[in-house]
């Protein structure tokens, strides 16, 4: 298994969230071109795609899972958030989930991040245990969402 940082938006990547961004959520669009730059160059943002070791059977090794984490410091250090995790369907419950969250935790602290946090919604059951596989511990608090509508 492999995962990597991207660093630079490529054809490859705009496909792969044109796939796999509709398994993440029905109601947001899949990137364009412009914004897969965007998200890439932008400062305290990582997005770590999973890739197979062995190729499929058309040779190729496509991207097959993507996590984001976002960095920012605020008065009491610096803070990480892993967000939009996402597998391909047909890739899920081979470890790719694990890899990417791994990956990003790692990456995290070797910036200096103490904690890293996440959300995931109780209904999503092969989420959450991935989570608590991988150290994440669940907290009691209260979640707000200000909509502005």
């Amino acid at each position: 298994m492999s995962v990597d940082v991207v660093t630079q938006s490529t054809p490859e990547l705009v496909e792969a969230m044109e796939r796999l961004i509709p398994q993440l959520s029905r109601s947001a669009p899949a990137l364009t071109t412009e914004q897969c730059e965007a998200l890439v160059d932008q400062p305290g943002v990582y997005l770590f795609v999973f890739r197979p070791d062995a190729p499929l059977a058309d040779g190729s090794t496509p991207i097959l899972g993507m996590l984001t984490l976002a960095t920012f410091t605020i008065p009491t250090g610096l803070r990480a958030w892993v967000e939009d995790v996402v597998v391909d369907g047909d890739a899920r419950g081979h470890g790719a989930g694990q890899a990417l969250v791994e990956t990003a935790v790692e990456y995290a602290r070797s910036l200096g991040a103490r904690t890293v946090d996440l959300t995931s919604r109780p209904s999503r059951e092969a989420a959450n245990r991935l989570y608590q596989r991988a150290g994440f511990a669940l907290r009691e608090t209260n979640v707000y969402r200000f909509s502005g509508e």
